[in-house]
């Protein structure tokens, strides 16, 4: 019940923004939901006078569709044959009173009965507004049908019954196909109708962004709530419900929370008589929950294959996200500067920036983490959740990129300019590392599930994707070249959290892998200095390099030989990297010059020799980075 009771809260604190539009990256809006009100798309809007008469009508875009409207508890629910209707905008086949006149199907009963007996208790009632009782004053006319095909909104066929499908053959009646079945799936009948109050003398707001007519819906149906129970998240005796929300995700999305309407079934018999014995929520708690939910996936979660992962502050609502990596984090990208960069100068840099959000948050602010999916069309779970001490959280988030951290090149800057950085990769980029770019989003959304708790929980990076990504790392002539490099960087990240190394190259370490990694380094820049920039192919240890991985004694032997002709090539200015590859090789004990196969480590070595390398400016002996 935490969760809920943390939407419930984080809906409380923000609640003056209810109603108040916002808009994503992609221009589509969306706000706070005021209780009792659910998001339609609405294919027409139709204006009234304020006398209640037909004025205009016309086929709204797409990009405007989105609608949002007062419900009930059945119409939030409703599926199928079930006759529910919403309180003021709904389908024409609820809409219209003269919708069986022109050829519309109903299965049982008229859905227009029970949609402006609806209307009229809340146009009657002591919370009514002007535009409530204008819009029933109109539709109790049944004539709205006949009004839309005079303003050429609803098209008939030669009987004058409305047409289902457009075809050509009525073509010769209509001309070129209407704007209505552009928008509509279902044929007119479906067609979803909102509708406006139009005056000429003052400018109204629309019916569907007026605070007047949320309130008013809203007090108008809180008397007509069902008994009263007490709540399991807020403690309180209040009215409660067993229907709550849908349309999580999106308008189309079906699947529920909480849901506890199969009495024929095994969702609760067997262990309670009566749904509400398993745990019983007010009507109040539900919406905001839900609705709080809703609006915090729309402003900020992250939806991959319709797994949605979110994080939230129930005061300050934008925390530092454990899905994104270093650079976005950073509010400036700690890039290399100088030869003398550590891992623990980095862990200095971006503890100050973690150390600013702690400042920027309140004191009473908690943490909440939430990963969401459902098996089915109807039923979603709660995959992960954990609340936290923001301080605990941010401590947690420090320490993971300080750890998971090595220096990558894959990201670029306002500029469109590539950057390096230091840091920890996204999880998304570790699915790429170990999946490549052509893993599905299943892939990657289980990968980001099970990368979370690594994150927040401390928990140990899961091997099987620690030796995918060092495996795809180690096969470099598999991929092109930037792809090879981006996964070479985020496979040292993974391995150099358990191994705790920098990225400057360390003299010092006599580690067998360590000192083979160095090896195929050297091998690499000797034999691309002798090629030259414009010769593209790939080195021979770049070709041998998996093979180096499994058996490095054997596959160095090969490599060696290969590299004598660039050395007598290059003469003298292969002195000093010959002599740095007898070095090196003379660390390894003669004992463990064998064809063991190497770990991760070898990864870091070659890495950091490469790194070191570039970094010696204005000598001779400068060669290309790895990341060129």
């Amino acid at each position: 019940m935490s969760w809920l009771l943390n939407l419930y809260k984080t809906y409380e604190s923000n609640v003056d923004r209810v109603g108040e539009i916002e808009k994503k990256y992609n221009e589509q809006e969306f706000t706070l939901l005021p209780i009792s009100h659910t998001t339609q798309n609405a294919h027409v809007e139709v204006l009234i006078t304020e006398n209640g008469e037909f004025h205009s009508a016309f086929v709204i875009e797409k990009s405007d569709a989105s609608t949002l409207i007062p419900c009930t508890e059945e119409s939030a629910s409703r599926a199928g044959s079930k006759i529910a209707p919403y309180p003021l905008h709904d389908k024409l086949s609820y809409v219209a009173g003269d919708f069986v006149s022109y050829g519309g199907k109903i299965k049982k009963e008229e859905p227009f009965s029970y949609y402006i007996a609806q209307l009229k208790e809340w146009a009657e009632s002591p919370y009514s507004n002007e535009k409530v009782k204008a819009i029933y004053k109109y539709l109790s006319k049944k004539r709205l049908i006949q009004d839309l095909v005079e303003a050429k909104i609803i098209y008939l066929d030669s009987k004058g019954k409305l047409i289902e499908n457009w075809d050509k053959k009525f073509e010769s009646l209509h001309g070129e196909k209407p704007p209505i079945f552009s928008v509509v799936t279902g044929g007119q009948e479906s067609a979803f109708i909102r509708f406006n109050v139009y005056s000429p003398n003052k400018i109204l707001r629309d019916v569907w962004k007026d605070n007047d007519i949320y309130d008013s819906f809203i007090r108008y149906y809180k008397d007509l709530l069902s008994e009263e129970d007490f709540c399991f998240v807020t403690g309180k005796k209040e009215p409660s419900t067993d229907r709550h929300a849908n349309k999580i995700r999106n308008a189309a999305d079906k699947a529920k929370l909480i849901s506890a309407n199969d009495t024929s079934g095994f969702t609760f018999r067997g262990r309670f008589n009566k749904s509400k014995e398993v745990a019983s929520i007010s009507y109040d708690v539900s919406q905001k929950a839900h609705n709080a939910l809703k609006w915090l996936i729309n402003r900020q979660g992250k939806t991959i294959d319709q797994r949605v992962f979110l994080v939230w502050g129930n005061k300050d609502l934008y925390v530092p996200d454990p899905l994104e990596d270093t650079f976005s984090l950073s509010s400036t990208p700690i890039k290399t500067a100088k030869k003398s960069n550590t891992l623990q100068e980095f862990a200095n840099e971006f503890s100050k920036a973690i150390d600013g959000y702690k400042n920027d948050l309140s004191h009473k602010s908690n943490v909440n983490i939430l990963i969401l999916d459902s098996a089915t069309t109807g039923r979603m779970a709660v995959l992960y959740y954990r609340d936290l001490d923001k301080n605990y959280y941010l401590e947690r988030l420090k320490k993971w990129h300080s750890t998971c951290v090595w220096l990558h090149r894959y990201r670029k800057d306002e500029q469109g300019e590539y950057v390096q950085f230091y840091g920890a990769p996204a999880p998304k980029d570790i699915a790429f590392a170990a999946y490549g770019p052509r893993g599905n989003d299943k892939v990657i959304k289980g990968l980001m599930e099970r990368i979370l708790p690594c994150i927040v929980d401390e928990r140990e990076i899961p091997q099987d994707i620690v030796k995918s990504a060092f495996q795809r790392a180690s096969n470099p002539v598999s991929m092109e070249r930037w792809e090879w490099e981006k996964t070479l960087s985020i496979a040292c990240a993974l391995i150099n959290k358990k191994e705790g190394y920098g990225v400057s190259l360390d003299k010092e370490i006599n580690d067998r892998d360590y000192l083979f990694g160095r090896l195929l380094a050297l091998a690499d820049v000797l034999e691309r200095r002798a090629l030259g920039s414009e010769e593209t192919r790939a080195t021979n240890a770049i070709r041998y390099m998996n093979s180096f991985s499994k058996h490095p004694a054997r596959t160095w032997k090969t490599i060696q030989e290969s590299l004598q002709p660039y050395q007598a090539r290059l003469g003298t200015k292969a002195r000093y990297l010959s002599s740095l590859i007898d070095e090196v090789a003379s660390r390894i004990n003669i004992e463990d010059f064998n064809n063991r196969p190497l770990s991760g480590r070898y990864l870091l070595g070659f890495y950091s020799q490469h790194h070191e390398l570039y970094q010696k400016k204005g000598n001779t002996e400068k060669t290309t980075e790895i990341t060129n």
